[in-house]
């Protein structure tokens, strides 16, 4: 089934806000940027390594999306076997400030977690 894509900005206040995390939203695709942030180009074995819980097919389909958005770039390497390497785009780089803001706060939310049980 085709995502739901915003066309135009225009609806409403939070219009943007839900077009933004359309783009990074997902189980694997704010982590995929994380991972690209952290050490610039990757390939796709070392994003398997990386995110150990990942299917191949949902990591495939993660990237293409991130690609097709313009968020990443893809190099196909013609060599055998087949090298390929992910980086990010002039847009994805913007990305970095929003994506390390998450990370923050997760960092804090999972702290806060801990003293709660302790």
């Amino acid at each position: 089934m085709p995502r739901i894509r915003h066309t135009t900005l225009t609806c409403s206040p939070g219009c943007t806000v839900e077009a933004t995390l359309e783009l990074f939203g997902g189980k694997w695709k704010a982590l995929i940027l994380y991972h690209l942030f952290e050490d610039g180009v990757l390939r796709f074995s070392e994003f398997r390594r990386r995110m150990p819980n990942v299917t191949q097919r949902m990591l495939t389909n993660q990237l293409r999306e991130l690609e097709a958005d313009g968020l990443i770039s893809r190099t196909v390497f013609p060599e055998v076997p087949p090298r390929v390497e992910y980086e990010l785009t002039d847009l994805g780089k913007t990305l970095k400030p929003v994506i390390h803001a998450l990370k923050e706060w997760g960092d804090k939310y999972a702290h806060s977690l801990k003293q709660k049980k302790e």
